[in-house]
């Protein structure tokens, strides 16, 4: 009589109990067999004492089928997505076109910052947020300056403050966008181990993640005077200060409760972790780069290019 490969834990001889070749264990009876020859159970009560469960009726089976379905298709990974609003006009920088267009070495600011954040492998969604009057130029732009297939670059209208072209960058965003990364145009040179630091510290959990330096200046705190001299108030110990780079990394939930709630007259909110601080939501610092400079004033454009220089000579940048 043919074995059970199931059945030595219940039947001493290790047979099957049932008359002809076959295992109703494994769903085939041999000829003749019959159900009341195991355990008195019928098929359905051996194949169930095998292990093998048995759909009590056909609305149970199909619930069953579309449960094995689920569990054979594996959810879609989470992904990160940078936004970059470059909206505005950077009249620190003197006439001429929007800061995040002015040229570094024959290219693009913007295109720079771009390509910061598509050096990542773990960011592959970048959206530029563009002047409203100008989002056709800037997809142009960019079409010069192809990353490649691994990264999709994604331009939309921005809004007339920062903190609105973030939030249209956000509104941009496809579903499985999880995690967010929001960047300066103006600090076209991050290294990508600071992006990555901040991507990480996300995944890793943190809602709110800013790279930062330690201050090498001391720092006083005034009294504003619209003429003469202002007073100082305090002298904060600088130990305690960080300066404050980008990109800052989100979890995306959490940044757009931020946005949704946070309502600042004005310029808006130039600090979109500062945002995050309001919900009472903890935000932590990594270390960030003396090259993730914001490129404000005509002697930053001078040092920037001094930076992509030494990359050209030392990295062939």
């Amino acid at each position: 009589m043919p074995r059970c490969p199931r059945d030595d834990e219940h039947h001493p001889d290790g047979r099957c109990g049932i008359s002809g070749s076959g295992c109703a264990a494994l769903g085939v009876p041999g000829p003749g067999s019959r159900p009341d020859q195991c355990h008195g159970r019928g098929w359905s009560g051996h194949r169930a004492r095998h292990g093998e469960a048995i759909p009590n009726s056909a609305e149970e089976a199909n619930l069953n089928a579309i449960a094995m379905s689920d569990r054979a298709t594996p959810a879609a990974p989470a992904r990160t997505a940078a936004v970059i609003p470059a909206a505005g006009r950077g009249i620190r920088l003197g006439p001429g076109a929007p800061k995040a267009l002015r040229a570094l070495s024959g290219t693009p600011m913007l295109v720079h910052a771009v390509r910061a954040m598509a050096a990542s492998r773990a960011v592959s969604l970048v959206v530029v947020v563009a002047p409203p009057e100008g989002a056709a130029e800037v997809r142009s732009l960019l079409d010069e300056f192809p990353l490649g297939e691994r990264t999709e670059v994604l331009v939309v209208p921005g809004g007339a403050t920062r903190q609105e072209s973030v939030r249209l960058g956000l509104a941009a965003l496809p579903d499985d966008v999880t995690a967010v990364l929001v960047h300066d145009a103006a600090r076209p040179l991050v290294p990508v181990d600071t992006v990555d630091a901040v991507a990480a510290a996300v995944r890793d959990g943190a809602p709110a993640v800013v790279p930062a330096l330690p201050l090498a200046d001391t720092v006083k705190q005034v009294e504003p005077r619209e003429d003469g001299p202002e007073p100082v108030v305090a002298t904060p110990d600088r130990a305690l200060l960080r300066a404050v780079q980008t990109p800052q990394g989100f979890d995306r939930a959490t940044l757009q409760e931020a946005h949704d709630k946070t309502v600042f007259d004005g310029e808006g909110a130039t600090d979109d972790a500062g945002m995050v601080e309001r919900l009472g939501v903890e935000v932590v610092v990594v270390p960030g780069h003396e090259e993730a400079f914001k490129v404000t004033r005509p002697l930053d454009l001078v040092l920037a290019e001094a930076v992509l220089a030494r990359r050209r000579a030392n990295d062939g940048f």
